[in-house]
């Protein structure tokens, strides 16, 4: 569909529909402009039905509606001068919906999706950096923003709404991007977001506890992520097979790549894979030896601990699927930046070693700590919290795990939205052991700058649960602050 024309737009669905022109389509009433599609879902939150005379007033061409409750499928009906279409399932279909608008942008270049609980942020920056080193041009869709490698605009969501996903690969495809590595969040998975792409690759991270407020319990948890690999166009699989999930995972994909980090391959893997031989970690990262399907290597990593020589070793299967050459990947691999806000490494003469770190789970958090005493010659301290208005049952998880892996802990405020900070802290106590050992530092700013303050120059100081945000989140009040530059600036370096 060259024309954004509703006819032509709805022809698989609605014949009958008006040759109207078409500017843009949004779910946003706010948004809606003069000659604008507008959709309207009977969202979570709130039911976009009701927000249709507002888009009309606001001078939209046309609407589609969810027909639930309302109509049949493929009603027409007709509101001051402006049709309305209603369609059954509008939220299943919409992302096939909006990818005709847009002109199926996916199937103009590579589309690799990454899921599971961590690691999707790095995974993906890893793939678009990797794309970018072989002559792609790579492009990021996910927590830390959405844009071509490097010129990423922040996002509100891992993965946007059906109608986002589509509009910036669109978008991407315009500024010339070959090669796209998107995060796929359970939640996006389970309503429907990505529903009509088609995916070159696909990747299994990890799974851990997370968003049991929204889920439920981990097996409703993981049947939102096995989403991307049973119900969605998925060309190749690449699994974590040191995960517990990921083995099982791999017993129902034969054809799937298995990544591991073991010196054994587990019984599961019976198809292609990759696995390490030999990690040697120094203070500049880590020297990696592995052999493959495809051959053997080894190359240098500046990224820190063991996870993340997982997330560079499920990169790299990614783009040998997608038949790049072993050779040219393994001499590019030492040039690959380590991720802003991940394991993010600050220094300074005579100063501690300090990494910022997003770990805001329990796994995370060992990982984060388990990473940094590999690097760690003096005393590890943890400055951490968790969130507000968000599964409560992790908070004594994460505090029994820094109590237990960190030398020194310090507990603080990490977006207490709605609740009061001093509940949430107290809920973290519960978990240790020894309380009383605990450092508590309600604000984030001065806990950051007394563990950074009183470390010694041979500690590395983990401030965890941020990475690359610059806000906090306090009652309704969307505060200016970043771990990383209040970092930067008590060691007198760049962020």
């Amino acid at each position: 569909m060259t024309d954004r024309n509703l006819r032509d737009l709805l022809a698989p669905w609605v014949p009958g529909a008006l040759a109207r022109p078409l500017r843009d389509m949004t779910l946003d009433s706010r948004a809606a402009a003069a000659g604008d599609l507008f959709i309207a879902v009977a969202g979570h939150h709130a039911d976009g039905r009701r927000f249709i005379p507002q888009a009309i007033a606001q001078g939209v061409a046309a609407v589609i509606a969810e027909a639930e409750g309302e109509a049949s499928d493929g009603d027409i009906r007709e509101m001051h001068g402006v049709p309305v279409i209603y369609l059954a399932q509008l939220p299943q279909r919409l992302s096939a919906l909006a990818g005709r608008f847009y002109q199926q942008p996916a199937d103009k270049l590579k589309l690799i999706g990454v899921t599971g609980t961590n690691g999707k942020t790095t995974t993906t920056q890893l793939i678009a950096q990797w794309a970018n080193l072989l002559g792609e041009t790579g492009a990021v869709m996910g927590t830390v923003g959405n844009g071509l490698y490097g010129q990423l605009v922040p996002s509100e969501n891992t993965t946007g709404s059906a109608v986002d996903v589509q509009h910036i690969l669109h978008d991407l495809v315009g500024q010339g991007a070959t090669v796209a590595a998107m995060e796929v969040s359970s939640h996006g998975l389970v309503q429907h977001r990505v529903a009509a792409l088609p995916f070159a690759a696909a990747v299994f991270t990890n799974l851990s506890r997370d968003h049991l407020d929204y889920h439920g319990d981990m097996q409703g948890y993981e049947s939102a992520k096995w989403l991307l690999f049973s119900e969605h166009q998925v060309g190749e699989a690449i699994i974590n097979a040191d995960d517990e999930v990921g083995r099982r995972w791999l017993e129902k994909l034969p054809d799937a790549v298995a990544v591991t980090l073991s010196n054994n391959l587990q019984p599961g893997c019976r198809g292609r894979w990759l696995q390490a031989t030999v990690i040697d970690y120094h203070d500049g990262g880590a020297h990696v030896q592995f052999s493959s399907s495809w051959g053997n290597g080894e190359f240098d990593s500046r990224l820190m601990g063991a996870f993340n020589v997982s997330n560079l070793l499920l990169a790299l299967a990614t783009l040998l699927t997608l038949d790049y050459p072993l050779d040219t990947l393994v001499a590019s691999a030492s040039q690959l930046q380590p991720v802003c806000g991940r394991m993010e490494v600050f220094t300074a003469v005579h100063k501690p070693t300090v990494v910022v770190d997003y770990a805001h789970t329990p796994d995370a958090l060992e990982k984060a700590l388990e990473a940094a005493r590999l690097h760690c010659k003096g005393q590890l301290w943890c400055v951490f919290g968790c969130g507000g208005d968000r599964d409560k049952g992790k908070r004594p998880l994460m505090g029994a795990i820094a109590e237990q892996f960190a030398d020194i802990v310090v507990i603080t405020d990490d977006n207490p939205r709605s609740e009061e900070p001093t509940a949430i802290i107290n809920d973290i106590l519960t978990g240790l052991l020894d309380p009383g050992r605990a450092c508590v530092i309600a604000g984030r700013a001065q806990a950051v700058t007394h563990a950074v303050m009183q470390a010694s120059a041979d500690d590395i100081v983990l401030v965890a649960g941020k990475g690359h945000e610059d806000y906090q989140i306090i009652g309704n009040r969307r505060l200016d602050y970043s771990d990383r530059d209040t970092v930067a600036r008590l060691l007198g370096v760049m962020a």
